[in-house]
């Protein structure tokens, strides 16, 4: 399958009937009869100058995976595009991961997209990532372990997982008052996602979070320790060699609260500093210092 065209138009309503077909990989005339049949789109009457908006593209997409797990097109259409009393069925988690699998697979970007998009709306930030978007990356990893050369699809799913969080954080109040948990990689790690999902579930929550990003030098790193005064720093590492516990033993001696989290860390045994490794401890940890 050829990858879908994800340079998307960059002004609202600027999809030309052909182009959503070809997106949606309908024919022209389908994509009439959707309009016609169930009010979907731009009105009739707009001729040849009728345009889909970004939102109608998004709702015709979600249309089609409804349809796709079963559900008749007239109610699909009612539900992706808010008919009073549709109800959506319930899709288990494993459904999920294998359509996002599928998706990056073929490097489907705006299906993609919308998937994530749709579970991170639907199951919260932190069951998508422990339920979903963790096993669909393992199972990229399984691939890379037999052999099946797959970088392009962990890359598409990776870099849409980034902006998706990015995107659902950015529904909560950016700046919440009191002081934030401040989450960092260590300076050489470079898978962040972890983190992402954990900076996205802080927000949902309420709790004021400082999120740094990947590859931050050491020394910036501990300055913004100084200097926003959080109630607890904790550093990510998933490999050993970007374990940085001379970071965090210089975060410590300013006065702040260290924690860290990943699977880096566990060659290093106890070195006084509380540990988590999954989603739901991080988070513990980080109400527990966040509610002191």
């Amino acid at each position: 399958m050829e990858p879908e065209n994800v340079d998307a138009p960059s002004v609202a309503g600027a999809w030309a009937p052909g182009k959503v077909a070809e997106l949606l990989g309908v024919s022209p005339v389908t994509l009439r009869s959707w309009s016609a049949r169930y009010g979907i789109g731009p009105p009739a009457g707009a001729g040849r100058h009728r345009r889909y908006s970004d939102a109608d593209v998004r709702r015709l997409q979600h249309m089609q995976r409804l349809v796709a797990r079963g559900m008749p097109v007239r109610e699909a259409a009612a539900a992706a595009f808010g008919a009073p009393g549709a109800a959506e069925p319930e899709v288990p988690a494993a459904r999920r991961v294998d359509e996002l699998a599928d998706a990056a697979d073929e490097l489907r970007y705006a299906s993609v997209a919308g998937l994530l998009d749709e579970t991170l709306g639907t199951m919260g930030p932190a069951a998508a990532w422990t339920d979903v978007l963790a096993p669909v990356l393992r199972g990229l990893g399984d691939r890379w372990q037999r052999g099946d050369v797959c970088f392009a699809s962990e890359w598409a799913l990776t870099s849409e997982i980034s902006l998706a969080f990015e995107r659902f954080s950015r529904r909560f109040p950016a700046a919440v008052p009191g002081r934030p948990v401040l989450l960092a990689c260590c300076p050489a790690e470079r898978h962040s996602l972890p983190m992402e999902a954990l900076r996205a579930t802080l927000a949902e929550a309420g709790v004021p979070v400082a999120y740094l990003g990947q590859l931050v030098p050491a020394e910036t790193v501990a300055d913004l320790a100084a200097r926003l005064d959080p109630v607890l720093v904790l550093l990510w590492s998933k490999t050993p060699p970007t374990a940085d516990d001379l970071l965090a033993a210089r975060i410590r001696d300013l006065g702040c609260p260290v924690g860290t989290a990943g699977p880096g860390w566990d060659h290093l045994g106890d070195r006084g500093f509380p540990r988590v490794n999954d989603l739901n401890s991080a988070m513990e940890l980080a109400l527990e210092h966040a509610q002191e």
